[in-house]
């Protein structure tokens, strides 16, 4: 009884005490309600790139199943981390999340100053696919292996450049883990998002690219770019005829992904939500075939589980810039 009459406070009949108890399940049927207003999905790069394409097929997506229109909103610049930092500095509701991936584990350990900390700063939502970076050229450069784009660079050094969408994203390491594994010296050109890199590759004003897949595939396919291999460590599944890279540098890949995170604080049950329906979206036949068309492989994962999908990725990259010594400001 002394317990029970704790809780009590002086006045409260049982009258009162039936109404607060009503309130109880009153917020868990406001919390499902979730969303009842429009979503900003950010993504740190700008539209017509791998990051933009695959963020508007899950908006699409989420939009009908949730009911909601979910808008993405390009935020570029800083290797993704502009579109990081507007996400991290969001209410913690729910209605502002961001398309992350690699680059957000890069940048991590690549840039000395960044104003957040992404793994404490953030709340992890779902993983939405893995997927490869490929090596392509322009047609107009005389190679057509990765031994011979070695070889060429070896004879120029530092006269050949890659391009990258931007410093600590996935297409820039995977460039600088190139370098690394072939000792060879070409000019590291960071542009605002691979989309922008692509009218100066095709014209040879840089001369190689390590996109995300959806970002090249129809170049190639278009024959306005030429595949040279793939970062992972073997040969992707819906292209079997182009090599992985470590066919020819042994140990070489750098294997990128996809996925949502939220900002730190954002609650449980609202993340449940975004991760069930990104959950459905994967085992959706449909939604499988386009995330293939684009080259990805589905990722589904709990918020837990990708929360340490990031963390150990954080760590894997964390010692391929301390090996390379690389630094932004």
């Amino acid at each position: 009884m002394h317990a029970a009459r704790s809780f009590l406070m002086p006045g409260l009949g049982a009258m009162s005490i039936a109404a607060a108890a009503l309130l109880t399940p009153h917020v868990g049927i406001a919390a499902e309600k979730y969303p009842t207003r429009p979503i900003h999905f950010i993504a740190g790069f700008p539209a017509g790139g791998a990051v933009d394409i695959t963020a508007r097929v899950m908006a699409d997506w989420l939009s009908s199943d949730l009911g909601q229109q979910v808008i993405v909103e390009n935020r570029s610049g800083s290797g993704g981390n502009i579109g990081a930092a507007a996400m991290i500095n969001s209410p913690p509701d729910g209605y502002t999340i961001l398309f992350d991936g690699a680059n957000n584990s890069i940048s991590t350990s690549l840039y000395k100053k960044l104003p957040f900390d992404f793994i404490r700063d953030t709340t992890p939502v779902a993983g939405i696919m893995l997927l490869t970076n490929i090596m392509v050229v322009p047609p107009s450069l005389p190679v057509k292996t990765v031994a011979d784009f070695i070889a060429l660079a070896k004879a120029k050094p530092g006269e050949l450049s890659f391009a990258s969408s931007g410093n600590g994203t996935s297409v820039h390491m995977s460039g600088e883990l190139f370098k690394l594994a072939t000792g060879i010296d070409i000019i590291h050109v960071p542009y605002r998002g691979a989309a922008p890199a692509y009218p100066d590759l095709m014209t040879a004003k840089v001369h190689v690219l390590f996109d995300n897949l959806p970002g090249a595939i129809e170049f190639v396919r278009g024959g306005q770019l030429r595949a040279l291999g793939v970062t992972v460590a073997k040969r992707w599944p819906a292209l079997p005829d182009i090599p992985a890279i470590g066919e020819t540098v042994p140990g070489y890949e750098a294997a990128p992904w996809y996925g949502i995170s939220a900002p730190k604080g954002t609650p449980a049950d609202v993340v449940e939500i975004l991760n069930k329906s990104v959950t459905a979206a994967l085992a959706n036949p449909k939604m499988q075939a386009k995330l293939a068309e684009l080259g990805g492989i589905p990722m589904p994962m709990s918020p837990a589980e990708f929360g340490k999908f990031v963390a150990e990725d954080t760590a894997k990259w964390a010692k391929v810039v301390k090996a390379a010594n690389l630094s932004v400001e």
